[in-house]
């Protein structure tokens, strides 16, 4: 029986379809991605803004009908920071629901991390018996999951993510160097507070849009191939590199980028930061990039 999982984040809105294999794993049917910015303004206003609904509730009509096109006999719904936060959420959950014919459930960051956790060490053999951090920057927060590489030591969820940073700091286009210093200190001060105890000299495994655009663009990708995108690392390096780079370029420069998915282009380099500053803090080796996030952690997990 074919099954999907859609994923409803601060930024984007992701469908995943998969059918069992005869070896007991999971094919993709389908994997998309759609630009709904649920969270826009919501750091400031503490709702969801009506324009942002409108996007999402659209997307959730053409995953609808995608749904019906693709025989899905089974679909879980989650919603993570912007439906977490927003007082309003019932204006986006209530018809979303009623369009999907499937309850929302809005889950915890905890769930969030534990869900990023099970897709990396699902999907990416090389981590397999050694002890590595994961780290799913989303659009309104971080879940940063420790795992010693047969358990989860850790697992926490930091509010900061792309959208909220580039939102609270980030004004002008490019940034000007006081924005980038307020940045990497918000930074700072939120893993100070919400991650504080982390291991150091692992490998950090990057998951979520942001951590696939990087390695897309390290790659020059002309389209997005998620089978090269997943398991690409990335150098500490090259890492620090494409964040000064991205900080340095307007929105439109950024947009050009080979591998830049343009919907992104706003908001990459505070999603970069991110990345930059936590791998800075785990003085990390190398960076191993994740494709399949909490979405195919969920699949995974229904399939067991």
């Amino acid at each position: 029986m074919r099954r999907a999982v859609i994923d409803i984040g601060t930024n984007t809105l992701l469908l995943l379809v998969v059918e069992p294999t005869a070896d007991g794993g999971l094919r993709r049917v389908r994997d998309e991605c759609r630009f709904g910015r649920l969270g826009q303004g919501l750091d400031a206003s503490g709702e969801l803004h009506p324009d942002a609904i409108a996007r999402s509730l659209a997307i959730c009509q053409e995953y609808a009908a995608l749904l019906a096109r693709d025989g899905v006999g089974a679909v879980d719904v989650l919603a993570t920071q912007a439906l977490r936060e927003a007082r309003n959420s019932a204006a986006f959950v209530v018809p979303a629901t009623a369009i999907l014919g499937a309850p929302i459930t809005t889950i915890a960051g905890e769930r969030e991390a534990e869900l990023a956790f099970t897709a990396a060490a699902r999907s990416l053999p090389s981590l397999a018996g050694q002890p590595f951090v994961v780290a799913d920057v989303g659009g309104g927060s971080t879940e940063i999951i420790v795992t010693d590489g047969a358990r989860v030591v850790s697992a926490v969820s930091v509010p900061i993510g792309a959208v909220r940073l580039a939102e609270r700091h980030l004004a002008h286009d490019p940034p000007t160097a006081d924005e980038i210093a307020a940045l990497m200190t918000g930074i700072d001060a939120a893993l100070d507070r919400g991650a504080p105890t982390l291991p150091t000299g692992i490998t950090l495994c990057a998951s979520a849009g942001t951590a696939t655009t990087l390695a897309a663009l390290d790659l020059a990708l002309p389209g997005y191939d998620p089978d090269r995108v997943h398991g690409h690392e990335l150098s500490p390096e090259a890492l620090t590199a494409w964040t000064a780079k991205l900080l340095a370029l307007s929105t439109a420069e950024r947009r050009a980028l080979p591998g830049m998915e343009a919907p992104r282009a706003d908001v990459i380099a505070a999603g970069a930061a991110i990345f930059a500053r936590l791998a800075l803090r785990l003085a990390a080796p190398s960076i191993l990039v994740c494709d399949r996030g909490i979405r195919w952690g969920q699949a995974y997990l229904t399939a067991s």
